[in-house]
């Protein structure tokens, strides 16, 4: 994988990694990081490294398993995704070159040439995950965008999306198209402002009165 003249335009995705085996190769403090980003999201981690930084060994409990030894060639072939952060590029540039050859997606912690996909910044509330790339060329404002885009959001912005969810799931259960609402109508108006107060009744209120009967909810 060599750098390009210009960046690429990227292709964003969220993966469901939930019970995927994933390597993450790196004993350190950003191995560490990104092990624990993975394990949040349900994957079955296992970290190859010859030794583990305070940060990881706190993460162990919830890793698939840990191999306490130097990555060894064709390791990353029995993967699904791979991460690797030892700081070393000669390592992470086998590691990359290792899983480009198997077809396994890899990461290379701060070394865009050898990434077949990179990690954006996250903010997450429940279901809502807000994310900001770019492109690896300058993780700082991707963090920050993130973050004044969080704010922006606010709080309670995932008990919205739950609330919205359950409308939605009506509409697919009755056969009624999800179309047949004007749902930017719907978030322009107080709703947001229902959630944030807390009057979760007012707000499903609101919800029900824009749904199409077919799809409303029996009298509570």
């Amino acid at each position: 994988m060599n750098e390009q003249a210009e960046t690429p335009d990227l292709y964003p995705v969220s993966l469901d990694v939930t019970g995927r085996s994933c390597l993450v190769v790196g004993g350190g403090r950003v191995a560490a990081h990104k092990a624990r980003a993975l394990v949040e999201c349900g994957a079955a981690v296992t970290v190859v490294a010859p030794d583990l930084s305070a940060e990881m060994d706190r993460l162990v409990p919830s890793l698939h398993a840990v191999e306490r030894r130097r990555y060894q060639r064709g390791d990353a072939g029995g993967f699904r995704l791979v991460v690797t952060a030892t700081g070393r590029p000669e390592v992470d540039g086998e590691v990359a070159a290792d899983a480009e050859a198997a077809g396994v997606w890899v990461n290379s912690a701060d070394d865009r040439a050898n990434c077949t996909f990179i990690l954006p910044a996250v903010h997450r509330d429940g279901p809502v995950t807000v994310s900001v790339s770019t492109a690896g060329t300058s993780p700082a404002l991707a963090s920050w965008l993130r973050t004044r885009l969080a704010d922006a959001c606010g709080p309670h912005v995932g008990v919205l999306a739950e609330l919205l969810g359950e409308a939605r799931q009506r509409l697919l259960a009755s056969g009624v198209s999800t179309a047949m609402v004007d749902w930017q109508r719907l978030l322009d108006g107080p709703l947001l402002d229902l959630v944030r107060s807390g009057d979760l009744n007012g707000a499903r209120d609101l919800i029900e009165e824009a749904l199409p009967p077919a799809a409303a909810p029996p009298p509570r």
